[in-house]
């Protein structure tokens, strides 16, 4: 079993930073990727970030270059530092791993974390 802790969130101006960490905690064979996910009031669920095993990263457009996504892999926590957050930014953030739990699983398995809410003021 796997769980998925958000933490770091809050209310930053906007121009601000901020940094999510999200642990993974329990027994599994493996973690393939771990991702950013937010969704706004109103918006569907968006993809931010996402790095896998061997450390590639992806970015949707709207936060390349602004967020950067990170993993500390004795620690199995994935970390997302946000820069020059704007209000648009606004939404909860969710964490996100594909995790294969038994080592002669077939398919793995995503886990997702409660979330965590980012505001940014004006």
């Amino acid at each position: 079993q796997v769980q998925l802790v958000e933490s770091g969130g809050g209310l930053v101006q906007a121009g601000g930073s901020l940094r999510l960490s999200c642990a993974a905690s329990g027994t599994f064979f493996s973690v393939e990727y771990m991702s950013w996910y937010r969704r706004a009031p109103g918006k569907q669920r968006e993809l931010l970030a996402r790095i896998t095993s061997d450390g590639s990263t992806n970015y949707h457009d709207s936060v390349r270059g602004r967020f950067t996504i990170s993993r500390d892999h004795v620690k199995n926590t994935v970390y997302l530092q946000m820069n020059s957050l704007k209000p648009e930014d606004t939404a909860v953030y969710s964490c996100n791993a594909l995790v294969t739990v038994n080592v002669d699983d077939i398919i793995p398995v995503n886990y997702w974390g409660q979330g965590t809410q980012v505001t940014v003021s004006p």
